[in-house]
């Protein structure tokens, strides 16, 4: 059985919003699987995300992290009708409306910090905090069928936290376009702009993730860990700060055995064998 039709059983037999598959070779697959509500990010769902992250942080046997959804949609962003529900507490929602923020904040600084790559697989519309969701993860794959929008504007609700992210994706003006028009985006043009790192044709973009995924699977899991967390530790630095702490970094990681063994192998023309250490 592929991993595709695995993950589409999986989804028609399970009642859970939130899929996970393990794959040999250290991939794990969590799939949004609400397609109902266009696998909204509601309270549910973000828990259940966070959750998934944080087994997954722990798991050593996880290497890489592909993400991917169910049905018409990646995901709508936030669940408007379970926020609006709160209209009508005391404090006209506000509570309610700062701890769903907080949690989705949260659960997006999650996937930054988490020790494995994570892949976006996009099979169709990523809008509001499901285009930051996509933003927020290390790569992303999309079908030719899938679009991108921060359309916040438009039901005036600017996409303030999604902009935290698509900020540090993309250019200032593209960014600011997005924000500001509220226009959808098309799979190429968010290519071109740097959301998303390729495009596929439709129905390929979870095995396109998945062949990505054994890619970067193949590496040694501690220079992947060690890696990811420079990478976005310096981009919040100026320059001479970025690149002492930079040169700092590979002090280290040349101590490490992986990269003694991965230097020695290199030399000696030969595979490396990883220790992850």
């Amino acid at each position: 059985m592929s991993a595709k039709h695995a993950v589409a059983v999986a989804a028609a037999t399970s009642s859970l919003i939130l899929l996970r598959e393990d794959l040999a070779g250290g991939i794990a697959v969590l799939t949004l699987n609400r397609p109902q509500t266009r696998n909204s990010l509601s309270e549910a769902m973000l828990e259940a995300l966070g959750d998934a992250l944080t087994a997954i942080a722990h798991d050593r046997t996880v290497r890489v992290v592909v993400l991917a959804a169910n049905g018409p949609a990646f995901s709508a962003g936030h669940d408007l009708k379970e926020l609006s529900a709160h209209r009508a507490d005391a404090d006209r929602g506000r509570g309610y409306f700062k701890h769903i923020m907080t949690a989705c904040s949260a659960m997006m600084q999650q996937i930054v910090a988490l020790p494995q790559p994570v892949i976006a697989a996009v099979q169709a519309t990523a809008t509001a905090a499901g285009c930051q969701l996509v933003a927020n993860c290390d790569l992303a794959v999309a079908s030719r069928d899938a679009k991108f929008a921060t359309p916040g504007v438009n039901i005036g609700l600017f996409c303030s936290t999604p902009m935290v992210a698509l900020s540090r994706n993309v250019a200032r003006k593209h960014a600011m376009e997005m924000l500001l028009t509220g226009k959808m985006i098309s799979a190429e043009e968010a290519r071109r702009i740097g959301l998303v790192n390729s495009v596929v044709a439709p129905g390929d973009e979870r095995d396109a993730a998945l062949a990505l995924a054994k890619k970067i699977a193949a590496k040694s899991a501690l220079t992947l860990k060690i890696g990811k967390e420079a990478f976005y530790r310096q981009l919040e630095m100026p320059l001479a700060d970025a690149y002492r702490y930079a040169s700092e970094v590979m002090v280290d990681n040349m101590l490490a055995r992986d990269a003694e063994e991965g230097i020695g192998a290199f030399i000696e023309k030969r595979e490396p064998k990883w220790e992850d250490r």
